[in-house]
């Protein structure tokens, strides 16, 4: 029975991280790293190099390259201190939402939508799944936190990707007049359609100037959002970096 779980998760899988172990898992990061790359910026004896590097093998060369050691020339296209960061933080970030996903975490979102209008907010409400916590900030340009506020959240958003992050203007959602001003910027909280959460005016709760660290303290204060279950890159690259 466990044998033939085994089989279906492989099968759902997709074939998108296929190795397994260390020389696996250098493979599959190599082949990210050939993918990213910009075949027509390179020079042309580089460019063969790639071609020979990511062009589909059978089975009995694909896993003898696996195993082998990098070439000179492999080594050199695969360094570039900067670009292979920003490359490896992109690989981290993709692996760590698809593995999210495929646990069966529920949807993962990582950013701040932009609802477009009330009709969008309704909407948006009624095709989260049940157990989705959705976070919307009524705002409007130029009124004191409002960007302060949208900033903060969209780390957030990275940092808790099973939370839907959205705002939207007080004058699109059809009922400017539920939202003056005075009353910016609100955060409204939702569960499963039910609002459990509802900050009027919610920058008066912070200093003059605030971080996504201060408006996540104030979530938590009420037990708004879930524990941390994928790190954002930016924050595992730099505990990485600590140890």
């Amino acid at each position: 029975m466990e044998e033939s779980h085994g089989q279906n998760l492989e099968g759902d899988f997709e074939g998108q991280a296929t190795h397994t172990g260390p020389k696996g898992v250098i493979h599959d990061w190599r082949k990210f790293k050939l993918e990213s790359v910009d075949y027509t910026a390179a020079p042309a004896g580089k460019r063969e190099i790639l071609r020979q590097m990511s062009s589909p093998q059978n089975s009995e060369m694909q896993q003898e390259r696996t195993g082998r050691k990098m070439s000179l020339h492999e080594y050199e296209l695969v360094q570039g201190e900067e670009e292979d960061e920003r490359c490896l933080r992109r690989y981290r970030r993709r692996c760590m939402l698809d593995m999210h996903q495929k646990l069966s975490f529920g949807p993962c979102y990582g950013l701040l939508h932009e609802l477009a209008s009330g009709e969008h907010f309704v909407e948006t409400l009624q095709r989260a799944p049940k157990v989705t916590l959705v976070l919307v900030h009524v705002y409007e340009d130029g009124v004191r936190g409002c960007t302060s506020l949208n900033h903060s959240l969209e780390q957030l958003a990275a940092e808790y990707p099973t939370v839907k992050f959205c705002k939207i203007r007080a004058s699109d959602s059809g009922a400017g007049d539920r939202f003056p001003p005075e009353a910016l910027p609100t955060l409204l909280v939702y569960r499963g359609g039910e609002l459990i959460g509802n900050f009027v005016s919610v920058a008066e709760q912070f200093a003059q100037e605030f971080f996504a660290g201060d408006v996540e303290s104030f979530l938590n204060e009420y037990g708004l959002l879930p524990e941390r279950e994928v790190l954002a890159p930016e924050q595992s690259d730099s505990e990485e970096d600590a140890e």
